[in-house]
């Protein structure tokens, strides 16, 4: 907002009223009004009395209070620049800086031109000038001490004040809705003054709307790819299966370990999906070996011949898949104990992946086997059967009834 003052008292409000949200654990506004400055207001009509403008009064400030770079001393390859202004007991107050003296020539005139340094106590003309009075700067200015802020932070060319928030044992989206509503119905903002919520929350905030591109494009990619390895929709979407199981076993354990979805879990769920993904196109390839080599050999004639093809695929699959989930669940286990500098952002990456891939074992052992049994079924049962088998099939069943 455009004031100081008024963003300072809303900030305190803001500040008791978020230290009564469930969560908090400290929260403190700035204090942007918390200094004391002298401030020097000239009084232009006055100085124009004596013939002085603002630039001169100001020139005569800075030489005895701020102080002037007279010259640049030389030691050895080391500068010193010497600055000259008055000691520190002659404007150490705004009563001494009330005294400090502005050199005017011609009192009274209007022409202006004051030459010279400004002293105290006594008149100092400059050398070769003629004329030239002194005058306290009281005299033209009025000096006071005023507060005012140690430092302005502005936003959109607006200043701004913070109020810092610590969050305790509660994720930061829940927190930060409840806190949004309890803001909003106890505190009305003026007019051209707003409240924005930052820091890990904004940044939550562009993360989630990245993610709702990120996830999708990553589903389409790899279905796409599914898609060009077996040239066919029903085994992609077989393969795709995995991936919601292998999800829900990232979330169990996302729970069981008090994680809160982040930036870090997002990264771990998009590995896990293609964890998940490359395990079900093994198993969907031992499944079309066994089942293919089955067809060719002419041993795919029921349901049972199908059934007998899945089971010599999945126990073909049961090591190497123990394999796998075995070394990934090893080789991160250590991440999951881990403490020191990043081990909570890889703690939350791993997660998702070392509970996945126990549901993602169970999904590719046990779901994908019965849904391929199903599905070849059903095309077997539509498949033309071959003359000689047919002829075999009406034997057993004219034997079977006499």
């Amino acid at each position: 907002g455009p004031n100081l003052d008024t963003l300072q008292t809303l900030g305190e409000r803001v500040e008791r009223i978020v230290q009564q949200v469930p969560g908090t654990r400290s929260a403190f506004a700035e204090r942007g009004v918390s200094g004391y400055y002298v401030d020097i207001a000239i009084d232009r009509a006055e100085a124009a009395r004596y013939g002085l403008n603002v630039g001169e009064i100001h020139s005569a400030i800075m030489a005895t209070v701020g102080g002037m770079n007279a010259a640049v001393t030389v030691e050895g390859r080391e500068r010193y620049v010497v600055n000259v202004r008055y000691p520190r007991e002659l404007r150490d107050d705004p009563e001494r800086l009330r005294e400090v003296l502005i050199p005017v020539t011609g009192m009274g005139s209007m022409d202006g031109g004051g030459r010279g340094m400004a002293g105290m106590g006594g008149s100092m003309p400059a050398s070769g000038a003629v004329g030239i009075t002194q005058i306290p700067l009281g005299q033209v200015a009025t000096v006071r001490v005023v507060q005012g802020p140690m430092a302005v932070k502005t936003e959109d060319a607006f200043p701004v004040t913070t109020i810092f928030v610590d969050i305790g044992d509660r994720d930061v989206g829940s927190y930060v809705q409840e806190a949004q509503e309890v803001v909003a119905r106890e505190i009305t903002m003026p007019i051209g003054y707003s409240l924005v919520w930052s820091g890990q929350y904004e940044f939550m905030q562009r993360v989630k709307e990245k993610m709702r591109v990120v996830v999708p494009v990553t589903l389409a990619i790899i279905f796409l790819l599914l898609y060009l390895n077996f040239r066919g929709v029903t085994e992609s979407l077989i393969v795709m299966l995995s991936v919601p199981f292998a999800m829900v076993g990232g979330i169990w354990y996302l729970w069981l370990a008090g994680y809160n979805t982040s930036v870090a879990v997002w990264v771990g769920f998009i590995a896990l999906a293609g964890v998940a993904a490359e395990t079900g196109v093994v198993m969907l390839i031992y499944l079309d070996e066994a089942f293919h080599r089955r067809s060719l050999e002419g041993q795919m004639a029921d349901g049972a011949d199908v059934a007998a093809a899945v089971r010599e695929g999945a126990v073909d699959r049961l090591r190497p898949k123990i394999m796998t989930v075995a070394a990934i669940t090893l080789g991160l286990a250590p991440i999951l104990w881990s403490h020191g500098t990043g081990a909570d952002v890889m703690k939350r990456i791993a997660a998702p992946m070392v509970g996945g891939m126990v549901t993602s074992t169970v999904l590719t052992l046990v779901v994908i086997p019965a849904i391929y049994l199903i599905w070849r079924r059903w095309e077997v049962r539509r498949r033309p059967m071959h003359p000689a088998r047919e002829a075999l099939r009406d034997r057993m069943a004219l034997t079977a009834e006499t």
